[in-house]
């Protein structure tokens, strides 16, 4: 099991970044794959970003990539969601998941979200 603690949200007008943080308890964190997801006001939640346990390989939803990066520091037990380019349809609650593979993230664990407000 482990448990994951967000951080790095707030409020930033568009154009400008915010790198969340996302800590993980337990010395097995580099067994899960990592990701994120995003709810916004009167929206489903949706995936945003996952990377894979040695982090060489990463997922991006089309609305996001080219613009976020997701990367992790498994020494640290840390993922990072670093977010550029940042538009007002990126506001949301931001969450991390963890899971032990790709297809089943978003089943198992989860972090407590954090906010990100993006101003127009």
């Amino acid at each position: 099991q482990v448990q994951l603690v967000e951080s790095g949200g707030g409020l930033v007008q568009a154009g400008g970044s915010l790198r969340l943080s996302c800590a993980g308890s337990g010395r097995t964190f580099s067994t899960y794959v990592m990701g994120w997801f995003r709810q916004a006001p009167g929206k489903e939640r949706e995936f945003v970003a996952a990377i894979t346990r040695s982090g060489s390989t990463t997922y991006f939803t089309d609305s996001v990539r080219g613009r976020f990066t997701i990367s992790r520091d498994n020494a640290k037990h840390t993922v990072y969601l670093q977010m550029n380019s940042l538009k007002p349809e990126d506001t949301a609650v931001y969450y991390c998941a963890a899971s032990f593979t790709i297809p089943t993230l978003g089943d198992d664990y989860w972090g407590q979200g954090t906010q990100v407000t993006v101003s127009s």
